[in-house]
C-alpha cells in the first residue's frame, strides 16, 4: 500500500466522532463554508447527510447544477465502499486501473474522485457522509477533512 493510501486510511481512523447529531452537522457545514470563504476563496457546494436524510446543504455563489451531480456521485462511492471517495479512486489507480474499469459502476451514479468523506462514530461505524464539490478532487477532500478537524479541535 502506498503512502497516499495509508495517509487516507489514517485520516479515517483519526477523524471520528464520539457522536454525530444534527447540530454537529450544522457546525461542520458552517466550518467548511468558512474555510472556503476565508482560506480557499472560491465557492463550493457542501452536503452532509446521515443514512436517512440530508442534514446540511449549502451551494455557495459560483456553484452550479453540475455540483449536484458531483455531490451525489461521490457520496454514493462512500456509501457503497465505506471509505472516502478519494481513497477509493486512488486505490484503483495504485492497482493500475481506473475506478470505472475496476468496478463497472455507472459514471452517472458513481465517481471515484475526492470530496466525500465518511462520518464515523466510534464504536458505531459510518453514520453518514460529508461531501464537498467545486474544486479539484484533492482540494474538495482537503476542505472536508479540514472542516472535520476544525470541528473536532484537531
Amino acid at each position: 500500500m502506498n503512502d497516499t493510501l495509508q495517509e487516507l486510511l489514517a485520516q479515517e481512523e483519526e477523524l471520528q466522532f464520539d457522536e454525530f447529531t444534527n447540530d454537529e452537522a450544522l457546525r461542520l457545514g458552517l466550518a467548511i463554508v468558512a474555510i472556503a470563504k476565508e482560506e480557499i476563496g472560491k465557492g463550493i457546494a457542501v452536503h452532509i447527510e446521515n443514512g436517512e436524510h440530508p442534514l446540511f446543504t449549502h451551494y455557495m455563489a459560483g456553484t452550479s447544477k453540475d455540483n449536484i451531480y458531483w455531490v451525489n456521485a461521490k457520496k454514493n462511492v462512500v456509501n457503497r465502499f465505506g471509505h472516502s471517495s478519494l481513497y477509493v479512486g486512488e486505490k484503483h489507480k495504485a492497482e493500475g486501473t481506473t475506478f470505472h474499469e475496476a468496478t463497472g459502476l455507472s459514471s452517472e451514479e458513481y465517481q471515484g474522485e475526492g470530496g466525500s468523506f465518511p462520518i464515523i462514530v466510534r464504536g458505531q461505524g459510518i453514520v453518514g457522509t460529508v461531501t464537498v464539490s467545486g474544486l479539484t478532487g484533492e482540494e474538495d477532500h482537503r476542505a472536508a477533512v479540514d472542516g472535520i478537524r476544525k470541528l473536532l479541535g484537531k
